[in-house]
């Protein structure tokens, strides 16, 4: 098995890069199409749970906007194959109130990449 194939790592975070502007303008049907649909698709969020595409799709609706200024840093896009990708990154916003860290599974589904699990925590003070 071949690890961080420069092509499937462009891939990844290719799309990687449409669900972060899908989260940018808050787009609950866009987020949630980068998503498995399976009852088995989790996300662990800072103080929320969704198991399931239903219940995540369900709980993003509900959800405000982000705050302006999201910014990315330390991104790092695994491959593992060329169907399996880890990426972690580390974000926060222009006024420096919150930081965080996200990790999501993604793998490459008959319809393309789609993620399987996702974490979402703030960094401690």
């Amino acid at each position: 098995m071949e690890l961080d194939r420069p092509d499937v790592v462009a891939e990844v975070a290719a799309v990687f890069a449409a669900y972060e502007k899908a989260l940018a303008v808050n787009d609950p049907d866009e987020i949630m199409s980068f998503f498995h649909d399976s009852p088995g698709t989790v996300r662990f969020g800072v103080a929320d749970r969704q198991t399931g595409w239903a219940q995540q799709h369900a709980w993003r609706a509900a959800q405000p906007p982000l705050p302006p200024g999201r910014l990315l840093h330390d991104t790092l896009v695994s491959t593992f194959g060329d169907g399996l990708a880890v990426v972690t990154t580390c974000f926060g916003y222009s006024d420096g109130a919150v930081t965080g860290r996200q990790s999501q599974t993604w793998v490459r589904l008959p319809e393309g990449w789609r993620i399987v699990h996702a974490h979402v925590s703030h960094q401690p003070s």
